[in-house]
């Protein structure tokens, strides 16, 4: 399907699924696209199967909770951070809901996660102001950088490079082979005291990196530059709701979730908001 603005105006919701007792805190597609997988405070993970529409499975993490969840290149296997008793992020076999690896060493909540689009390596940031490189293989932290403040990091699509968001007014780009030397580049943006940077993400062709907040806004900047190409907002975000902005796969459109609207945005500019 070919996703033009008529398209996008056309969506509706089309199932609604009440799995859930509590906030519902991530979604993550498999390498596929054949399955979604939601965490929840109520401590469940539940799997979803996107061909029939319909909840596949779930699963509870009673003893840890489960916050952020990303699929691994496998279709079968994820890693999640918890929300209760410790900061440790748990590497999981869905198929037989079997732990396979721990990666301890975070001291406080993990906010960010982000697995590699090419292999075994992801990503985690925390609130104990540290970023941490990982390999599924093993339980050592295979990298550590110290920052100033709360980040959000996330993947380049070509897993070269990742990018770092620290104390919501500046990202900072490494490169993954040599990140112990420092950021090869530093973009310093305008500070808001109203709100936060709550997730970071690259469009699929790479060019541009999208700012997800807890306010009224999310930004678009150039990803090799820095500049700030468009603030989207004119929405009312007054309860500092966590707002989840993503690319459309053919990095034309930018879909940002919100109660119960959402948004859409040409790269033009010009913004369209459509009510479901």
């Amino acid at each position: 399907m070919k996703l033009t603005d008529n398209v996008l105006r056309s969506f509706r919701v089309a199932k609604v699924f009440r799995e859930n007792s509590d906030k519902i805190n991530c979604f993550d597609f498999s390498p596929t696209g054949e399955t979604v997988i939601s965490s929840s405070d109520d401590d469940s993970i539940v799997l979803y199967d996107c061909q029939e529409g319909k909840p596949k499975r779930t699963l509870y993490s009673k003893k840890y909770g489960v916050d952020l969840i990303r699929y691994t290149h496998a279709a079968n296997t994820v890693v999640y951070s918890s929300n209760k008793i410790d900061d440790t992020i748990r590497y999981l076999s869905l198929h037989d809901n079997k732990y396979i690896r721990y990666f301890p060493g975070h001291s406080k909540r993990v906010v960010a996660l982000s697995m590699s689009p090419v292999d075994d390596t992801f990503i985690s940031g925390s609130l104990d102001k540290t970023v941490r490189l990982w390999d599924l293989r093993s339980p050592n932290c295979q990298g550590l950088m110290h920052l100033q403040g709360k980040p959000v990091c996330s993947f380049d699509p070509e897993g070269l490079i990742f990018a770092a968001g620290v104390n919501s007014e500046m990202v900072k780009l490494y490169d993954l082979r040599s990140f112990d030397k420092g950021p090869f580049a530093t973009f310093k943006m305008q500070y808001d005291r109203t709100c936060e940077w709550t997730a970071l993400k690259f469009s699929n062709d790479g060019k541009l990196i999208l700012l997800s907040t807890n306010g009224g806004f999310i930004r678009l900047i150039d990803a090799f530059k820095g500049a700030v190409l468009h603030t989207f907002g004119g929405y009312n975000n007054s309860k500092a709701v966590t707002l989840e902005a993503s690319f459309t796969p053919d990095s034309q459109f930018i879909m940002i979730g919100k109660m119960w609207l959402f948004y859409y945005f040409f790269f033009s500019f010009k913004l369209f908001i459509s009510g479901m």
